[in-house]
């Protein structure tokens, strides 16, 4: 103990510790203000559908796939040809109704009564894996729909750009989806969302997926 003491009384020991930590505190701001950026630039640029179970019971799992599917083939009337998130949006919002009818009558076409919440909001989402794309932590723009008591898995793409349009079995999203994902983001963005083998691009997920979680991104007011 004597011996640490002695040298936290060494001048250059001391500037060493001192400049040790304005550099942690200096990483530690930068790596803040790059995970902000990041997840604020991505969220603002994708819109995304949420369908979520009631229960993880393999019923209600797969009734939830169901209704996916019949909402997808509505969507894919709606917002096709749309060319921003925005217009996507709107879409979304002057038909919500027929959003919620459709899965209503998909659920009782099925055999059930449960209910259907249908809502677009900004929701916290943690990293996610739509084929050979991804999506980092944080909050996004979404239209959302919980089924009955929506305590199930849940099951999400992305609206704009249409990467929902696509065969989701396949488990790569087809290269004309990502042209139009890349166009929506800068190159290092993108560069997050489809290398999802690189080391370098692993961290920059655990970093936005730690701030997140701790509160330092927070939702869009």
């Amino acid at each position: 103990m004597k011996k640490i003491l002695n040298l936290f009384k060494n001048s250059k020991v001391k500037m060493v510790i001192i400049l040790a930590f304005l550099l942690f505190v200096y990483t530690s701001i930068c790596a803040v203000s790059y995970a902000n950026y990041i997840s604020t630039d991505i969220s603002n640029s994708v819109f995304r559908l949420h369908v979520i179970a009631n229960s993880d019971t393999e019923i209600d799992q797969n009734l939830k796939y169901i209704v996916r599917d019949n909402l997808l083939e509505y969507m894919n009337t709606l917002c096709a040809d749309c060319s921003t998130k925005e217009e996507a949006i709107l879409i979304a919002q002057q038909n919500i109704e027929t959003f919620k009818k459709i899965a209503l009558d998909t659920i009782k076409n099925e055999g059930f009564d449960y209910s259907v919440n249908v809502r677009i909001g900004n929701f916290e989402f943690p990293t996610k894996h739509y084929g050979d794309i991804s999506l980092p932590a944080g909050y996004y723009d979404a239209l959302r729909v919980e089924i009955g008591e929506a305590k199930g898995q849940n099951w999400w793409c992305v609206m704009f750009p249409p990467l929902c349009f696509t065969d989701v079995s396949s488990g790569v999203v087809p290269e004309e989806s990502k042209e139009d994902l890349e166009n929506s983001l800068n190159d290092e963005e993108f560069a997050i969302v489809s290398d999802n083998d690189s080391l370098n691009i692993k961290l920059k997920f655990k970093i936005l997926e730690f701030l997140n979680n701790t509160g330092l991104i927070t939702a869009k007011k």
